[in-house]
Protein backbone atom coordinates (compact mmCIF):
# COMPACT_ATOMS: atom_id res chain seq x y z
CA UNK A 1 0.00 0.00 0.00
CA UNK A 2 2.99 2.31 0.87
CA UNK A 3 4.54 1.61 -2.70
CA UNK A 4 0.95 2.40 -4.48
CA UNK A 5 1.20 5.85 -2.32
CA UNK A 6 4.54 6.79 -3.61
CA UNK A 7 3.75 5.07 -6.92
CA UNK A 8 0.73 8.36 -7.07
CA UNK A 9 3.03 10.75 -5.64
CA UNK A 10 5.07 11.42 -8.85
CA UNK A 11 3.32 9.00 -11.46
CA UNK A 12 -0.08 8.39 -13.01
CA UNK A 13 -1.78 5.18 -12.09
CA UNK A 14 -1.62 2.46 -15.22
CA UNK A 15 -4.51 3.59 -17.49
CA UNK A 16 -7.42 1.06 -18.48
CA UNK A 17 -5.87 0.03 -21.67
CA UNK A 18 -4.47 -3.99 -21.95
CA UNK A 19 -2.09 -2.68 -25.11
CA UNK A 20 -0.75 0.40 -23.26
CA UNK A 21 0.17 -2.21 -19.89
CA UNK A 22 1.01 -4.87 -21.97
CA UNK A 23 3.54 -2.76 -24.14
CA UNK A 24 4.96 -0.81 -21.38
CA UNK A 25 6.73 -4.44 -20.43
CA UNK A 26 7.13 -5.84 -23.75
CA UNK A 27 8.75 -2.65 -25.38
CA UNK A 28 10.96 -1.65 -22.61
CA UNK A 29 11.81 -5.43 -22.08
CA UNK A 30 12.93 -5.90 -25.87
CA UNK A 31 14.90 -2.51 -25.69
CA UNK A 32 16.87 -3.24 -22.77
CA UNK A 33 18.05 -7.00 -23.83
CA UNK A 34 19.18 -5.47 -27.21
CA UNK A 35 21.16 -3.08 -25.06
CA UNK A 36 22.90 -5.42 -23.06
CA UNK A 37 23.63 -7.27 -26.62
CA UNK A 38 25.47 -4.28 -28.10
CA UNK A 39 27.68 -4.47 -24.55
CA UNK A 40 28.24 -7.78 -24.92
CA UNK A 41 28.92 -7.65 -28.80
CA UNK A 42 26.26 -9.85 -30.12
CA UNK A 43 23.48 -7.54 -30.73
CA UNK A 44 22.03 -8.02 -34.80
CA UNK A 45 21.24 -4.27 -35.16
CA UNK A 46 23.45 -3.73 -38.22
CA UNK A 47 22.88 0.71 -38.46
CA UNK A 48 26.88 1.84 -37.43
CA UNK A 49 30.32 0.39 -37.08
CA UNK A 50 30.09 -0.33 -33.68
CA UNK A 51 27.26 -3.38 -34.40
CA UNK A 52 29.84 -6.22 -33.96
CA UNK A 53 32.78 -4.63 -32.11
CA UNK A 54 33.52 -8.78 -30.12
CA UNK A 55 31.93 -10.52 -33.25
CA UNK A 56 33.56 -9.60 -36.77
CA UNK A 57 33.64 -13.27 -37.27
CA UNK A 58 30.36 -13.60 -37.54
CA UNK A 59 29.97 -10.50 -39.74
CA UNK A 60 32.24 -12.16 -42.41
CA UNK A 61 30.09 -15.69 -42.15
CA UNK A 62 26.60 -13.81 -41.68
CA UNK A 63 24.68 -13.87 -44.90
CA UNK A 64 24.56 -10.79 -47.02
CA UNK A 65 21.73 -7.90 -46.22
CA UNK A 66 19.87 -5.96 -48.23
CA UNK A 67 21.51 -2.30 -47.42
CA UNK A 68 20.32 1.11 -48.35
CA UNK A 69 23.03 4.46 -48.17
CA UNK A 70 22.95 5.31 -44.59
CA UNK A 71 21.02 8.82 -44.93
CA UNK A 72 18.25 7.30 -46.26
CA UNK A 73 18.27 4.91 -43.78
CA UNK A 74 18.46 7.25 -40.89
CA UNK A 75 15.71 9.27 -42.60
CA UNK A 76 13.68 5.98 -42.46
CA UNK A 77 14.46 5.59 -38.62
CA UNK A 78 13.29 9.02 -37.91
CA UNK A 79 10.63 10.12 -39.97
CA UNK A 80 7.53 8.04 -38.85
CA UNK A 81 7.97 8.90 -35.46
CA UNK A 82 8.33 13.00 -36.48
CA UNK A 83 4.89 12.12 -38.26
CA UNK A 84 3.45 10.23 -35.33
CA UNK A 85 3.64 13.43 -33.30
CA UNK A 86 2.92 15.79 -35.98
CA UNK A 87 -0.63 13.41 -36.62
CA UNK A 88 -0.94 13.74 -32.88
CA UNK A 89 -2.07 17.00 -32.66
CA UNK A 90 -4.71 16.64 -34.97
CA UNK A 91 -5.65 12.96 -33.27
CA UNK A 92 -5.98 14.67 -30.18
CA UNK A 93 -6.66 18.47 -30.48
CA UNK A 94 -8.00 19.20 -26.90
CA UNK A 95 -6.12 22.05 -24.67
CA UNK A 96 -4.55 19.97 -21.83
CA UNK A 97 -1.13 21.52 -20.88
CA UNK A 98 0.58 18.18 -20.49
CA UNK A 99 -0.39 16.00 -23.74
CA UNK A 100 0.44 19.47 -25.34
CA UNK A 101 3.83 19.84 -24.01
CA UNK A 102 4.68 16.18 -24.70
CA UNK A 103 3.52 16.12 -28.24
CA UNK A 104 5.54 19.06 -29.09
CA UNK A 105 8.59 18.02 -27.14
CA UNK A 106 8.15 14.77 -28.96
CA UNK A 107 7.64 16.26 -32.14
CA UNK A 108 10.35 18.43 -31.72
CA UNK A 109 12.55 15.65 -31.15
CA UNK A 110 12.30 13.77 -34.22
CA UNK A 111 11.94 17.03 -36.61
CA UNK A 112 15.19 17.85 -35.41
CA UNK A 113 16.73 14.57 -35.68
CA UNK A 114 15.95 14.53 -39.56
CA UNK A 115 17.09 18.15 -39.52
CA UNK A 116 20.69 16.74 -38.41
CA UNK A 117 20.06 13.84 -40.84
CA UNK A 118 19.64 16.19 -43.84
CA UNK A 119 21.78 18.75 -43.38
CA UNK A 120 24.13 18.10 -40.00
CA UNK A 121 25.55 14.27 -39.97
CA UNK A 122 28.13 12.86 -42.85
CA UNK A 123 27.79 9.60 -44.03
CA UNK A 124 30.52 6.90 -45.77
CA UNK A 125 28.59 3.59 -45.50
CA UNK A 126 25.36 1.69 -45.67
CA UNK A 127 22.89 0.51 -43.32
CA UNK A 128 20.92 -3.08 -43.62
CA UNK A 129 17.40 -2.06 -44.06
CA UNK A 130 15.31 -4.91 -41.70
CA UNK A 131 17.28 -3.18 -38.54
CA UNK A 132 16.06 0.18 -40.10
CA UNK A 133 12.74 -0.70 -40.38
CA UNK A 134 13.25 -2.46 -36.65
CA UNK A 135 14.50 0.42 -34.90
CA UNK A 136 12.04 2.44 -36.99
CA UNK A 137 9.31 0.49 -35.77
CA UNK A 138 10.16 1.08 -32.27
CA UNK A 139 10.63 5.06 -32.26
CA UNK A 140 7.36 5.07 -34.08
CA UNK A 141 5.46 2.81 -31.49
CA UNK A 142 7.36 4.83 -28.29
CA UNK A 143 6.12 7.92 -29.30
CA UNK A 144 2.66 6.88 -30.44
CA UNK A 145 2.18 5.03 -27.36
CA UNK A 146 3.41 7.76 -24.93
CA UNK A 147 0.67 10.01 -26.23
CA UNK A 148 -1.76 7.55 -26.20
CA UNK A 149 -0.73 6.88 -23.48
CA UNK A 150 -0.90 10.60 -21.59
CA UNK A 151 -4.28 11.12 -23.66
CA UNK A 152 -6.21 7.72 -21.32
CA UNK A 153 -4.52 9.23 -18.52
CA UNK A 154 -6.61 12.47 -18.41
CA UNK A 155 -9.12 11.32 -16.68
CA UNK A 156 -7.30 9.83 -14.12
CA UNK A 157 -5.99 11.49 -11.02
CA UNK A 158 -3.06 14.15 -11.72
CA UNK A 159 -0.01 12.69 -9.50
CA UNK A 160 0.15 14.88 -6.31
CA UNK A 161 3.86 16.34 -7.00
CA UNK A 162 3.99 18.37 -10.41
CA UNK A 163 7.36 17.14 -12.48
CA UNK A 164 6.10 18.83 -16.29
CA UNK A 165 7.81 21.65 -15.58
CA UNK A 166 11.34 20.28 -15.07
CA UNK A 167 10.58 17.91 -17.30
CA UNK A 168 10.68 20.79 -19.71
CA UNK A 169 13.37 22.26 -18.62
CA UNK A 170 15.23 18.87 -18.67
CA UNK A 171 14.20 17.89 -22.32
CA UNK A 172 15.75 21.57 -23.46
CA UNK A 173 19.29 20.64 -21.78
CA UNK A 174 19.26 16.78 -23.85
CA UNK A 175 18.07 18.24 -26.97
CA UNK A 176 20.55 21.17 -26.96
CA UNK A 177 23.43 19.37 -25.83
CA UNK A 178 22.70 16.58 -28.18
CA UNK A 179 22.40 18.77 -31.36
CA UNK A 180 25.79 20.40 -29.99
CA UNK A 181 27.32 17.00 -29.88
CA UNK A 182 26.27 15.74 -33.20
CA UNK A 183 27.56 19.36 -34.70
CA UNK A 184 31.03 18.45 -33.09
CA UNK A 185 30.74 14.95 -34.52
CA UNK A 186 30.04 16.22 -37.97
CA UNK A 187 32.92 18.80 -38.07
CA UNK A 188 35.50 15.64 -37.14
CA UNK A 189 35.62 14.63 -40.82
CA UNK A 190 37.30 17.50 -43.42
CA UNK A 191 35.68 17.68 -46.76
CA UNK A 192 36.06 14.63 -48.45
CA UNK A 193 37.47 12.62 -45.68
CA UNK A 194 36.29 9.22 -45.22
CA UNK A 195 38.16 7.55 -42.04
CA UNK A 196 37.05 7.97 -38.74
CA UNK A 197 38.72 10.28 -35.91
CA UNK A 198 39.12 10.66 -32.12
CA UNK A 199 36.31 13.57 -31.75
CA UNK A 200 37.12 16.27 -29.62
CA UNK A 201 35.41 19.73 -27.87
CA UNK A 202 32.46 19.84 -25.68
CA UNK A 203 32.07 16.70 -23.47
CA UNK A 204 34.17 14.32 -25.74
CA UNK A 205 36.79 15.02 -23.40
CA UNK A 206 35.40 13.19 -20.43
CA UNK A 207 33.50 10.47 -22.08
CA UNK A 208 33.35 9.06 -25.64
CA UNK A 209 29.16 9.35 -26.34
CA UNK A 210 27.97 12.38 -24.45
CA UNK A 211 25.43 12.58 -28.01
CA UNK A 212 23.78 9.47 -26.29
CA UNK A 213 24.37 10.73 -22.33
CA UNK A 214 22.09 13.88 -23.44
CA UNK A 215 19.69 11.86 -25.81
CA UNK A 216 19.00 10.02 -22.50
CA UNK A 217 18.03 13.14 -20.85
CA UNK A 218 16.02 13.81 -23.70
CA UNK A 219 13.64 10.62 -22.82
CA UNK A 220 13.84 10.94 -19.17
CA UNK A 221 12.42 14.79 -19.96
CA UNK A 222 9.83 13.08 -21.85
CA UNK A 223 8.66 10.95 -18.33
CA UNK A 224 9.10 14.15 -16.44
CA UNK A 225 7.02 16.02 -18.51
CA UNK A 226 4.28 13.11 -18.91
CA UNK A 227 5.06 11.41 -15.55
CA UNK A 228 2.91 8.17 -17.12
CA UNK A 229 4.24 4.35 -16.40
CA UNK A 230 4.84 3.52 -19.94
CA UNK A 231 7.45 6.69 -20.25
CA UNK A 232 9.38 5.89 -17.66
CA UNK A 233 9.83 2.38 -18.24
CA UNK A 234 11.08 3.44 -21.88
CA UNK A 235 13.26 5.62 -20.78
CA UNK A 236 15.26 3.08 -18.46
CA UNK A 237 15.07 0.90 -21.20
CA UNK A 238 16.60 3.88 -23.63
CA UNK A 239 19.25 4.01 -20.80
CA UNK A 240 19.47 0.67 -20.57
CA UNK A 241 20.11 0.41 -24.60
CA UNK A 242 21.94 3.33 -25.14
CA UNK A 243 24.46 2.60 -22.09
CA UNK A 244 25.34 -0.59 -24.05
CA UNK A 245 25.70 1.14 -27.48
CA UNK A 246 28.00 3.52 -25.59
CA UNK A 247 30.29 0.99 -24.25
CA UNK A 248 30.81 -0.74 -27.58
CA UNK A 249 31.53 2.46 -29.13
CA UNK A 250 34.29 2.80 -26.62
CA UNK A 251 35.66 -0.59 -27.02
CA UNK A 252 35.44 0.07 -30.89
CA UNK A 253 38.10 3.55 -30.44
CA UNK A 254 39.98 1.51 -28.11
CA UNK A 255 40.64 -1.41 -30.43
CA UNK A 256 41.21 0.92 -33.77
CA UNK A 257 43.42 3.98 -31.88
CA UNK A 258 46.21 3.32 -29.85
CA UNK A 259 46.48 6.50 -28.80
CA UNK A 260 42.92 6.72 -27.22
CA UNK A 261 43.15 8.86 -23.86
CA UNK A 262 41.90 6.15 -21.18
CA UNK A 263 40.49 8.70 -19.05
CA UNK A 264 37.61 8.87 -21.40
CA UNK A 265 34.62 7.08 -20.08
CA UNK A 266 31.81 5.82 -22.66
CA UNK A 267 28.91 7.46 -21.21
CA UNK A 268 28.99 9.14 -17.77
CA UNK A 269 32.12 11.44 -17.00
CA UNK A 270 34.55 9.42 -14.75
CA UNK A 271 32.26 6.47 -13.87
CA UNK A 272 31.77 4.47 -17.00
Amino acid sequence: MAAMDTISTLLFRPPPSLLVNVMTVVSSVVVAVIGLSEAKGTAHLQYSKFWNTNNSATKSSSPEKFKISSRSGMLLLYAPAALAGAVSFWIFPNEDLRILLLKSALTLHFVKRNFEVLFIHKYSGKMALDSALIISLSYFSSTALMIFAQELSRTLPEPSIDLKFIGIALFLIGIIGNFYHHYILSQTRKKGETGYKIPKGGLFCVVICPHYLFEITVYFGFALISQTIYSLCFAIATAMYLGGRSYATRKWYVSKFEDFPHHIKALVPFVF
